[in-house]
């Protein structure tokens, strides 16, 4: 895995300090939280359907927005370093 280095100040308590931290993008799709919603959303919108009472749309609305946030896939920037000509995708997130 590449991490790209980034040199950005750090919060400290001494003016001037700064430090090199490195960025690494987001990676919700590796979560335990988005595999379970991404395994079960359907048969949890079927099982509600079947039930007659449905979940509400907003529900359904937030739990697929969820599913996109942060996936490259779903849409994302480009951002480009003017000084060193280094680019990285950052994805949209919610």
């Amino acid at each position: 895995m590449h991490v790209a280095r980034t040199s950005l100040p750090t919060q400290s308590t001494a003016p001037g300090d700064s430090r090199e931290r490195l960025y690494a993008r987001r990676r919700p799709e590796q979560s335990v939280l988005y595999g379970v919603v991404q395994a079960e959303l359907e048969g949890f919108l079927a099982h509600a359907r079947v039930r007659e009472r449905g979940v509400p749309r907003f529900v359904e609305r937030e739990l697929r927005a969820f599913l996109a946030c942060g996936i490259l896939a779903h849409g994302f920037v480009r951002v480009r370093c003017d000084a060193c000509a280094h680019e990285r995708l950052v994805a949209f997130s919610c």
